[in-house]
């Protein structure tokens, strides 16, 4: 017999922790439903994903306006402008590509002009006087790289000694070599016609996007050409052609004049940037590669499931490609008020596998995306279905009757049918369907009156009408509450 008794014992305590009465729900995010149910996305964007639908996957690694940006063409609106407001579109002959290297959109010039900006007082081509350390940049991918084509120019003059000066910056194609010369622009530099040059020691190839750097260092009279972050050329603008022992020859421009990108060049141009600071020669810092090697990453919006809702497993739709990875964190509660970045803890759950001891009314997922390790592929999420158990409601009792009496009102009620009851809430208050009474001694509304089929509420007025319902709790936890019997009233008196 007493063996009988452990083994009847034992089976109903498997029951419950098994959650025997439990219903398994789904939560689906993306897909055909869309990400509207992501909370913040740092370093990721919307994509193309799978079956057509939306993902989410690693935002390109474009510029962003900072305090040292002088211009910022991202060519992601096909209303071209500058970014950093330093600049003004005077005249636009480039189209818009969504054949993009950064963002979801690139200029493209057809050889016909390009784009014409004039510079306000605040940047360094809208002002004469000394430029100071500065980077010029951008994404090209030409269609033929002609000789003679040209990416950047900008023509002014100045004044030496009463004596007017032609100056130049431009940036063309000569023998499939893109080369920089900068004429009368360094102060005082009078060798070879005032001319400085820099050119590309690699041959360009057509209709591949390279990133092109040209920086100038104040402090040390520096130029670098860079393409995909590797040094092309350099030359020191100091008397000595060296970066020791001599004086710098300081860029100074004359008459403010507009600068043209790309006014006969045929191909696409993308992340078109000016910094007012000489660049570190870190590939980190150059940014070059198409995605951060930091990655990215998107949280949820805190996930409604139910009281004492257990989650299980999550399955995510995604896109991988080699050295490419895709990492979810999760995390639970009841009330998400008070969470932080950091708590609750977030835990970390793979693709499919089983979930165990995370559970609450609210559910909350993280996502880490990582690129390759060149930064050259993007993984994706398309789809992501949140599976849990939720304790079903019980139901409540099929009938409630109310008696009142001098000052109080007894309330009586049939078992609720259901195995899964714990015990019963009573609602009482002035007006119907709401319960919001406080005058009882037995508290205020809902009132946890145990699991009995029958309770007096005393302390109530006289004369004043009453409205009541019951709601069953769960056995498991009496968060868990079901909906409300039938509404029934009645009005203390005395007799």
């Amino acid at each position: 017999m007493h063996t009988k008794r452990i083994l009847f014992f034992a089976t109903v305590c498997l029951l419950i922790s098994g959650n025997v009465f439990a219903e398994d729900k789904v939560i689906t995010l993306g897909g055909k439903d869309g990400w509207s149910q992501v909370q913040r996305m740092d370093g990721v964007e919307i994509g193309s994903g799978r079956y057509g639908y939306d993902c989410i996957q690693l935002d390109t690694n474009g510029r962003n306006v900072s305090d040292a940006t002088d211009l910022l063409l991202d060519f992601e609106d096909k209303q071209f402008g500058d970014i950093s407001g330093h600049y003004n579109i005077e005249e636009n002959k480039m189209q818009y590509s969504s054949s993009a290297k950064m963002g979801s959109g690139s200029g493209l010039s057809r050889g016909t002009g390009g784009i014409r900006l004039s510079g306000t007082p605040s940047s360094i081509f809208g002002k004469s006087g000394l430029t100071g350390s500065f980077v010029i940049e951008f994404w090209l991918c030409p269609s033929i790289a002609e000789n003679g084509e040209v990416v950047l120019s900008w023509r002014s003059s100045r004044t030496e000694r009463n004596y007017p000066l032609y100056q130049m910056i431009s940036a063309s194609f000569y023998n499939n070599h893109l080369r920089w010369d900068f004429t009368n622009v360094f102060n005082g530099y009078k060798e070879n016609g005032g001319e400085i040059s820099v050119s590309s020691s690699r041959t360009i190839i057509p209709n591949v996007w390279a990133h092109h750097s040209l920086s100038y260092d104040d402090d040390t009279g520096l130029i670098e050409y860079r393409i995909d972050g590797r040094l092309e050329d350099m030359r020191y603008a100091t008397t000595n052609s060296r970066e020791h022992g001599g004086s710098i020859y300081s860029p100074y421009l004359g008459v403010p004049a507009d600068m043209e990108i790309c006014p006969s060049y045929t191909g696409r141009i993308d992340d078109f940037h000016i910094q007012r600071s000489a660049k570190t020669e870190s590939s980190a810092q150059l940014r070059y590669d198409s995605y951060r090697k930091t990655g990215g990453r998107f949280v949820t919006s805190p996930l409604l499931a139910s009281r004492c809702a257990s989650l299980t497993r999550v399955d995510a739709v995604t896109s991988e490609p080699a050295q490419t990875d895709v990492v979810m964190y999760v995390r639970a509660g009841d009330n998400y008020f008070n969470w932080n970045e950091n708590e609750p803890e977030w835990i970390p759950v793979s693709n499919h596998g089983e979930i165990e001891n995370v559970s609450g009314l609210y559910f909350q997922l993280a996502v880490e995306l990582y690129p390759d390790g060149n930064g050259s592929k993007t993984p994706s999420v398309t789809q992501i279905d949140v599976h849990y158990q939720e304790v079903p409601s019980p139901l409540p009792p099929f009938t409630l009757i109310a008696e009142p009496g001098n000052g109080q009102v007894t309330l009586s009620w049939s078992y609720s049918v259901d195995d899964a009851a714990g015990g019963y809430y009573v609602y009482y208050g002035e007006r119907p369907g709401e319960y919001l009474g406080r005058e009882a001694y037995q508290g205020q509304s809902p009132v946890n009156v145990g699991n009995t089929a029958k309770v007096t509420l005393t302390g109530l007025k006289n004369g004043k009408i009453y409205y009541f319902a019951i709601a069953t709790y769960s056995k498991y936890d009496d968060r868990i509450v079901g909906t409300l019997s039938k509404e029934v009233y009645a009005r203390p008196l005395r007799k």
